[in-house]
């Protein structure tokens, strides 16, 4: 049974202006992107720094708005300027934020900050909300006892359980994490991840993760989106994506990745050493926006934007590149 589909963002875009007042350039952020969250499921989102994640997560929960695109919440467009409908996607999606620390005011207590979407919606009184703000501090492993203190007397793994703690205030159906672990010590991280993944198994919410880090999306996601310079450069079944990559870029991070163990090191074969720096997001190449560090580049590559389709011989994967079926595979399982 296919789970429901929550949160649909379609073709969305956003860019931003830079340079003096009087220029009229423009930085491209997102351009294009589609992707859908589905019920109970986790999409690992992952790219090098700059490449849109961040800012496609902010629309995703309504901190930011598209240039153009459309955001579905549960079949409702809540692009559409309705102050009901955009209300109804704040509540039913949250975002928990890379830094534990400068997301939670230092001037509140634990509780005014868990409380604060509840005050916000005018949920319950004093009492009640006390009481939910306990209930939601052992959801996620603080003791309720703690609810007087203030951000700075927690470690940084105990402020980002606030912070999971605060989103789930208003029982949301959709957790966007912007590298929610990548502040934090190692043997925090894994803590943290694997909260999330209990979080999700008794709440039954969708999780949208974003991360720098392979293996951590790997660990946790259904299905991955590969971003390249504001759009998605490819998409599908996690294992697939591992397995068989079927971009250059995809390829590339792969090969970055540090093997886990030495009998997975002996199981690689070519790796791909990823190249030069990201071109200007402000004057982006014609054509594929890889092909100045792809080893596949040709003249078609040069000049036609490669849509994002399903390569011959795959059924739940898209690629958008021109030579996806030529890729020789590197086998990093």
């Amino acid at each position: 049974m296919v789970a429901d589909v929550i949160l649909a963002a379609s073709e969305l875009v956003r860019s931003f202006p830079t340079g003096s007042a009087f220029s009229r350039s423009r930085v491209s952020a997102v351009d294009g992107v589609s992707l859908e969250l589905r019920s109970g499921q986790t999409l690992g989102v992952v790219g090098e720094s700059g490449c849109g994640k961040s800012t496609l997560a902010r629309m995703l929960v309504g901190l930011d708005r598209p240039d153009s695109g459309v955001l579905r919440y549960r079949g409702t467009d809540v692009t559409a300027g309705r102050s009901k409908d955009r209300r109804l996607l704040r509540q039913g999606v949250q975002m928990i934020f890379q830094d534990p620390y400068t997301s939670l005011d230092p001037r509140m207590t634990v509780l005014d900050i868990v409380a604060e979407p509840l005050a916000a919606g005018r949920t319950g009184r004093a009492g009640q909300r006390r009481d939910r703000v306990a209930e939601l501090l052992g959801l996620v492993g603080l003791d309720p006892g703690m609810m007087g203190r203030f951000p700075h007397q927690f470690s940084g793994g105990q402020r980002q359980r606030i912070g999971i703690a605060r989103a789930l205030a208003l029982d949301p159906d959709v957790l966007v994490c912007d590298e929610p672990v990548s502040a934090l010590d190692v043997s925090v991280q894994a803590q943290v991840i694997n909260l999330l993944g209990d979080l999700q198994t008794r709440l039954g919410v969708a999780v949208l993760f974003i991360a720098h880090d392979l293996s951590v999306v790997r660990h946790i996601a259904d299905q991955v989106a590969v971003m390249y310079l504001g759009r998605i450069a490819e998409l599908g079944e996690t294992e697939e994506i591992y397995q068989r990559p079927r971009h250059p870029y995809t390829q590339a991070l792969l090969s970055a990745t540090p093997p886990a163990s030495r009998a997975e090191r002996g199981k690689l074969g070519r790796r791909r050493a990823l190249s030069g720096e990201p071109p200007s997001p402000v004057d982006p190449p014609a054509g594929c926006r890889f092909h100045p560090r792809c080893w596949l580049a040709t003249d078609e590559c040069r000049s036609v934007v490669p849509e994002l389709r399903i390569p011959a011989g795959d059924s739940d994967r898209l690629s958008a590149c021109h030579h996806a079926e030529q890729l020789d595979p590197l086998n990093v399982s």
